[in-house]
């Protein structure tokens, strides 16, 4: 390992990073000019014997519509140039507080002044017949770091979830060789494989409970239009469909194998392969184990310390943020927990590198970790594009016929709704007093630009809310509208605008690939490669005419 070039501070802040995904690579990008003045040492322990990689994306590669390089979002070569040590390959099997050191599974003990949490979420594994479900409460965790997830009890043949490299190869397999891929659970996870499995050539299926897919995100009409566009796609929709027990077949050296996943009303869905795509759980087990609290998460302050020690923090999808309990306040744990995305995970590790700095060197105080923004959330499939904002709850007929609301804090609350179901479009307005709350917008890319904008500046709608619906029409004039003001944001996921991208372009990036290396829109769940195209589109137009 290269030796840093700067002096080495006489008692350097020990800092040890557990996790090394899109989150923790983030933080160690972050860290690295601290690192480099010899004012802190940084040491990465990583499950995965691989540096990291865009786990939101993972869906992508698992049908071949993106290499391993594309999914690359770190230098880990430039991290171990700064002096940052990383084990990977290797778990942390216990977390040591009262000597303030964390465990490794191949004997190493790491003391820290610092320990960030950056573990991230494992898949849901569903109760059924057919399948070991670990509970993970009390476990402790597995010594071989590739049994992180599995815990001794792996899938059976032909069962698989979709959360990293390996699970991607069991997808490529199938989808390559065209075979019939179940998908259980209509999450956004779950439609936007199934969409890219038969857009690849295989036969795929999602089967679910509810009535709509995605039905955390949109309401009955979004959800509809979305299940109809898929069976356009040839993706087959299974509804009010209760998966119990899976049915198997034996291969020829006498394993069992995924063949059919049973349903409570007797129905029997054959496949060649069966992905699990039942929502994620954070990784807790270390710190529960440490006695620090948790509950959907690891328990954090507005700061990201821990509820239980303040020398422990926590970032990304492990993170639950939550105002510490004081005494004698009521033991019931918070509601709500990690948001899943990868945008607030990212903005937690950059606040949280800013604090370390800021506290380590003594140049002043960093500003508060702003609270958790509406969560704006992307279906990416070719020819489908959804997008869901704030709250989308209610219902145009929740007022009475007399024009009286139906609940006093629905007052002021009106929604407005147009659906053309045959061409697969949707769009949902909730406002309260003329300003957007939240919207849900199916096959409608323009006017979800549009109305993003809307949401996140506060305006308000125009009277007629069907003017809106024109930015994707046959007449739409780029020149209306604010989606191309310079202020409004691209990627939500980084924090992006149109104006950051113009001056991009204007020194030379100007394809969407530039563009994500020179200010990373479109490096995290890459839903707004599409807007991005039209910004530089627009610029190059503009340069053009001037």
């Amino acid at each position: 390992m290269s030796e840093r070039s700067t002096s080495q501070t006489p008692n350097p802040e020990r800092i040890v990073l557990v996790g090394y995904g899109p989150v923790g690579a983030r933080f160690v990008e972050e860290l690295l000019p601290l690192v480099r003045r010899g004012a802190a040492t940084l040491t990465v322990v990583g499950a995965e014997n691989t540096d990291a990689y865009n786990r939101v994306l993972i869906a992508e590669h698992a049908v071949g519509n993106a290499d391993r390089d594309s999914l690359e979002i770190t230098d880990t070569f430039a991290a171990r140039e700064a002096g940052v040590h990383l084990h990977l390959g290797v778990s942390v099997t216990a977390i040591l507080r009262s000597r303030s050191a964390v465990s490794l599974s191949d004997g190493t003990l790491l003391t820290y002044d610092r320990l960030v949490l950056a573990t991230g979420a494992r898949a849901n594994i569903p109760t059924l017949d057919g399948i070991i479900r670990v509970h993970r409460d009390r476990q402790m965790p597995a010594a071989d770091a590739a049994a992180l997830d599995t815990g001794g009890a792996t899938l059976p043949r032909g069962v698989t979830v979709l959360r990293d490299l390996d699970d991607a190869q069991r997808v490529l397999a199938a989808v390559t060789a065209g075979k019939r891929i179940v998908v259980l659970g209509a999450g956004v996870l779950g439609m936007e494989i199934a969409l890219a499995a038969a857009s690849a050539g295989a036969q795929a299926c999602v089967v679910y409970h509810g009535e709509i897919p995605m039905n955390r995100n949109l309401d009955r009409g979004g959800g509809s239009v979305l299940a109809q566009s898929a069976r356009r796609a040839g993706v087959t929709m299974v509804n009010h469909s209760r998966a119990e027990s899976l049915l198997f077949h034996q291969d020829d050296d006498g394993v069992d194998r995924f063949d059919a996943l049973i349903c409570a009303d007797g129905k029997q869905i054959h496949g060649d392969l069966l992905l699990l795509s039942c929502g994620v759980g954070a990784r807790t087990e270390l710190a529960q184990l440490a006695g620090l609290p948790v509950s959907t998460g690891i328990l954090v302050d507005s700061n990201l310390q821990s509820w239980g020690d303040p020398r422990v923090y926590a970032i990304g999808d492990c993170a639950h943020v939550a105002p510490a309990r004081r005494a004698g306040e009521s033991t019931t744990l918070p509601t709500g927990g990690p948001s899943g995305l990868i945008g607030p995970g990212w903005r937690q590790a950059d606040w949280l590198a800013r604090r370390f700095s800021n506290e380590v060197l003594g140049t002043g105080e960093v500003h508060a970790l702003i609270g958790a923004a509406s969560a704006v959330v992307m279906l990416k499939a070719e020819g489908i594009e959804v997008v869901s904002v704030g709250n989308t709850a209610a219902d145009p007929w929740d007022r009475g016929v007399d024009g009286h609301a139906a609940a006093c804090d629905a007052a002021s609350l009106y929604v407005s709704q147009w659906a053309d179901p045959e061409h697969g479009r949707y769009v949902k307005m909730v406002t309260r007093e003329g300003i957007l709350e939240g919207f849900i917008c199916v096959g409608m890319p323009r006017t979800a630009a549009e109305l993003t904008l809307l949401f996140e500046r506060g305006s308000e709608l125009p009277a007629d809310r069907s003017v809106l619906l024109r930015y994707d029409g046959p007449d739409y004039e780029p020149s209306v509208g604010g989606a191309f003001n310079p202020g409004a944001t691209v990627c939500w996921c980084n924090g992006v605008t149109v104006g950051a991208i113009a001056e991009s372009a204007e020194v030379g990036n100007t394809s969407v690939a530039c563009i994500g290396a020179a200010t990373r829109a479109g490096t995290g769940c890459g839903g707004c490669k599409m807007r991005i195209g039209e910004v530089l589109e627009r610029f190059a137009t503009s340069r053009a005419t001037s």
